[in-house]
């Protein structure tokens, strides 16, 4: 079938594919390079292109929760930055989630997935979900079996991808949308990039304590504003002990209570904070690191009380609500 064809069947295929609460779906995100993002690193192509549509509708489709009541975007919701207002997201039957759900925002640049690193492909993270019993609680081979017996969504999958649904290309599918959740073009790359009145004195006074005596970057890293890094400061320890984290998928104590570091972009959308959802505010989240951290036997070396007056605290939240602005896109409630 040459490409035209299958464009059209695509096209075809999709009529009627609604959201799981039958609302229109948000649109495919542009394939573009924001001011302050690397190139991104899937290039556009056709195949990618309508890969990246089926995967938008079963993004948001509930067909892939046990019970029908959940997809995707029940706890990546795009109007919070693609992560949830809840410290744990609500799962099947009443389970909950033990993990707040982090920003989808740019982990086309990411080098591992979720909070502990567990998954190391994009693809490989956006299978879990459905499978885990806290969450969407459907096995795979269901999913896969459900996906054939619906006749769109199975006439979308071979207009796709020129075959039935099966586990490779769901999982191709859905990373090939998250891959287009980019934010960048913030008023802090306009900045950079040498508009100076694009911020504040006060988010430009944050930005000089976010690179100096904050330190911030050291873990807050590139143009994602994040390390792709695990480290360990102190959230959710009790008594001196830390949850497991990191060490969890890789077994060397010394990575005990290491999570992902998140990235800042957006970040004013994705409330609460932590992998555990316990800090409700950015305020809050500048307190904890003032204060530098929560005491544990692993608490990364990088971390001790901040020299920081309460102007510095103000200007730095006000520095990362510069960040989340985008000339188009999620801005800053």
């Amino acid at each position: 079938m040459d490409r035209p064809a299958l464009g059209t069947l695509l096209a075809l295929a999709f009529v009627g594919l609604r959201g799981g609460d039958g609302r229109e779906l948000p649109p495919l995100p542009a394939v573009e390079r924001p001011l302050g993002l690397p190139a991104l690193a899937t290039p556009p192509d056709p195949d990618e292109e309508r890969a990246a549509e089926l995967g938008r509708h079963l993004f948001f489709d509930p067909v892939l929760s046990a019970d029908r009541s959940l997809a995707c975007a029940s706890c990546h919701v795009p109007e919070r930055g693609f992560a949830d207002a809840a410290a744990f997201s609500a799962g099947v039957g009443g389970a909950r989630t033990l993990r707040n759900a982090p920003s989808l925002f740019n982990r086309a640049l990411g080098t591992s997935f979720f909070w502990d690193g567990r998954a190391a492909t994009l693809e490989q993270q956006v299978l879990m979900p459905i499978a885990d019993p806290r969450e969407m609680g459907l096995a795979l081979d269901d999913a896969v079996e459900r996906l054939r017996a619906d006749t769109e969504l199975r006439a979308a999958f071979e207009a796709t991808f020129g075959t039935p649904p099966d586990r490779d290309e769901l999982a191709r599918a859905l990373a090939a949308y998250v891959r287009r959740l980019v934010l960048g073009d913030s008023p802090v790359d306009r900045f950079r990039a040498g508009a100076f009145d694009a911020l504040s004195d006060e988010e430009r006074a944050g930005l000089w304590f976010y690179e100096s005596r904050g330190g911030c970057w050291r873990c807050h890293a590139g143009a994602n504003f994040s390390d792709e890094d695990f480290h360990n400061t102190g959230v959710g320890a009790r008594d001196g002990v830390s949850e497991e984290g990191r060490a969890a998928v890789t077994g060397v104590p010394e990575d005990r209570g290491r999570f992902k570091t998140p990235t800042l972009r957006g970040v004013t959308l994705s409330a609460p904070y932590m992998h555990d959802g316990s800090l409700a505010d950015l305020e809050a989240v500048v307190a904890f690191y003032r204060g530098g951290g929560r005491a544990n036997a692993n608490l990364d070396p990088l971390l001790a009380p901040l020299e920081m007056t309460d102007a510095d605290a103000h200007n730095l939240v006000a520095f990362l609500r510069a960040l989340s602005r985008s000339a188009e896109g999620p801005t800053d409630r």
